[in-house]
């Protein structure tokens, strides 16, 4: 588990227990598999804040959330913004 604040761009597997702030807007984007819904949504623990991208079903998942764990994501900047991705292999649970 890794606190908010420690994340850099070369953090790989991140792994990390927050407070679900806000959920944006969803969007549509195209991507290669066709159109896809995308939204971003505001974390923070006790060190800092950061967006996670979330991608169909993950949206209305931590939309009703109030505390989620993500295991597995990797970073990338978006906007000059750290942001947490989660891929194929990563998990977000709902914890309450």
């Amino acid at each position: 588990m890794v606190k908010i604040s420690k994340i850099t761009l070369d953090s790989k597997d991140v792994e990390v227990e927050a407070t679900v702030i806000e959920v944006g807007e969803p969007r549509s984007v195209s991507t290669r598999f066709g159109p896809r819904s995308v939204a971003t949504a505001v974390i923070e623990d006790d060190t800092g804040r950061i967006n996670l991208s979330l991608w169909e079903d993950q949206i209305a998942t931590v939309s009703s959330a109030k505390k989620i764990k993500v295991k597995g994501a990797y970073v990338t900047e978006w906007s000059n913004n750290l942001q947490i991705n989660l891929s194929k292999q990563s998990e977000l649970e709902v914890v309450e």
